[in-house]
């Protein structure tokens, strides 16, 4: 235990250690916070008063509140896969330079190694996306802000479980790649597509009858609609509060992806959670499965 703790400090310590990436990493979920807040903000919002009844007044400060959770969600669900990759690099980084070699020929077991960079990952990850939630909830405080205390748990929680499935998707890839800029290509195809593929760009239910089918099946559409449902939970509480009629509330949850249906099926809460906790064990499953197969090959 004393080596894991080891490696693991010493790999989130790299990682903090080089300024650059620490800061790029920081600056993804800035600059995303500012993209959506000019540009998608308004998308966000033409949704929300398309789906309210022709001649509903609302005050402005709930649909500030509905749009700021949306763009919240929106960044959390990015950052927490695309911050995964970047925290990650520390892997390359000792393939690059050789230091795995270093590594290899100690007594330290290769499980050790490979679960120590896993879990530096993730712990870095984390921290920088806990620094994005502050950053996220201090918005919403300037715009409107519906959340209670267990909603910003739950956020919270959501938050850990996709950036586990972005830590263990990134070192499942990265274990094949050997050098940064084979790194950097992953990782950019991962921050320009993840965001469409998930939802957090547009709303899934914008997209073809085909396509929202498809999208169906990948785990991280409902790590979306985990952090967009517990974001505006206040602020569909307050809708019901002042009069919203319930099939109203129901079409601007429809609208915004907080309610997904697989081929009609309507998915509960639950089981989105169920989703991604057995998604997140399969990838870890894989992960040990690869490390151990790599292990004996080269014992051979």
């Amino acid at each position: 235990m004393k080596q894991f703790l080891l490696i693991v400090k010493r790999n989130i310590k790299m990682y903090f250690k080089d300024k650059g990436l620490f800061i790029s990493s920081l600056i993804t979920p800035l600059v995303l916070l500012v993209l959506y807040a000019t540009f998608l903000a308004k998308v966000y919002k033409d949704s929300f008063t398309g789906a309210l009844p022709e001649g509903l007044e609302v005050a402005d400060n709930l649909i500030n509140g509905c749009v700021g959770g949306e763009l919240l969600s929106s960044l959390l669900a990015v950052c927490s896969v695309t911050i995964a990759f970047c925290s990650n690099i520390i892997m390359i980084q000792d393939k690059y330079l050789s230091s795995i070699k270093d590594f290899n020929i100690s007594p330290v077991k290769r499980a050790k190694i490979a679960s120590g960079y896993l879990s530096a990952s993730f712990v870095s990850t984390l921290i920088v996306c806990c620094i994005t939630c502050a950053l996220g909830f201090l918005y919403l405080a300037v715009t409107g802000w519906y959340l209670s205390f267990s909603d910003v748990l739950l956020v919270l929680l959501d938050v850990i479980l996709l950036s586990l499935f972005g830590t263990v998707l990134s070192s499942i890839i990265f274990t094949f790649l050997s050098t940064q800029g084979q790194a950097s290509a992953a990782g950019t195809i991962v921050s320009a597509g993840y965001g469409f593929l998930c939802g957090a760009y547009m709303p899934i239910s914008s997209f073809g009858t085909g396509l929202q089918k498809v999208l169906s099946f990948l785990p991280g559409t409902y790590g979306t609609s985990l952090i967009r449902n517990h974001s505006l939970n206040g602020v569909f509480a307050e809708m019901s509060k002042i009069g919203f009629p319930p099939e109203v509330v129901e079409g601007i949850k429809d609208s915004i992806d907080c309610n997904l249906y697989f081929f009609g099926n309507k998915v509960e809460i639950w089981q989105m959670y169920l989703i991604l906790l057995f998604t997140d064990l399969l990838l870890i499953g894989i992960y040990i499965l690869i490390n151990v197969i790599r292990a004996n090959r080269k014992k051979v």
